[in-house]
């Protein structure tokens, strides 16, 4: 599934992470749940912007995620140190403002052409109806791959926001969703 790159630290300045997806895939709220666990696991600042629109209608959607050390006075994503892409519309879309040596996550089940050999490929979407029986839950599934990928936040963090946000009813389908996110990334890392 590509040549993997090594864990990413956050570096002291700022990290910029772009969630896409499709409207409805729960990029927002992946991206509302990442900035808790951040906040949950250290000192950071961190701010969450997103887009609303046609996106929101099934088109390509976005959120971003910044991340520093000091006070952010931009919100938004400018030039991306990971992006994750959870459709062949999304990547299309973004891959052009990551960074050159940025991480590259994809759902490899939505997305065949990817530009880069550079990348981390798993099948989000595949392994949560497969696993979970739910392919709703793949947005959970990616942040606990990307938990596994970077130092930004511990997965007891992300399980914490998470569950603090989950509709009830679904803390064990959401738990497992990390768990599986988080093994499978860590599998790819051997």
């Amino acid at each position: 599934m590509g040549k993997l790159l090594d864990k990413i630290e956050v570096p002291q300045d700022r990290f910029e992470i772009r969630l896409s997806g499709s409207g409805g895939q729960g990029m927002i709220f992946g991206s509302v749940v990442m900035c808790e666990a951040v906040g949950k696991s250290g000192s950071k600042k961190v701010v969450q912007s997103q887009s609303y629109g046609p996106e929101a209608r099934g088109g390509a959607s976005k959120a971003d995620v910044v991340i520093s050390d000091n006070e952010i006075y931009y919100p938004k994503a400018m030039k991306l140190d990971l992006l994750l892409a959870m459709t062949q519309e999304s990547l299309d879309k973004y891959y052009p403002d990551l960074k050159e040596g940025g991480m590259l996550i994809v759902d490899t089940s939505l997305v065949t052409e990817i530009p880069t050999d550079n990348y981390y490929g798993l099948e989000f979407t595949r392994l949560a109806r497969k696993e979970i029986g739910s392919i709703v839950v793949a947005n959970v599934m990616a942040l606990g791959a990307i938990c596994a990928l970077t130092d930004m936040f511990s997965k007891e963090a992300l399980t914490d926001a998470v569950l603090g946000r989950a509709p009830r009813g679904t803390e064990d389908r959401n738990k497992q969703a990390i768990d599986v996110g988080y093994r499978e990334a860590m599998a790819l890392k051997k």
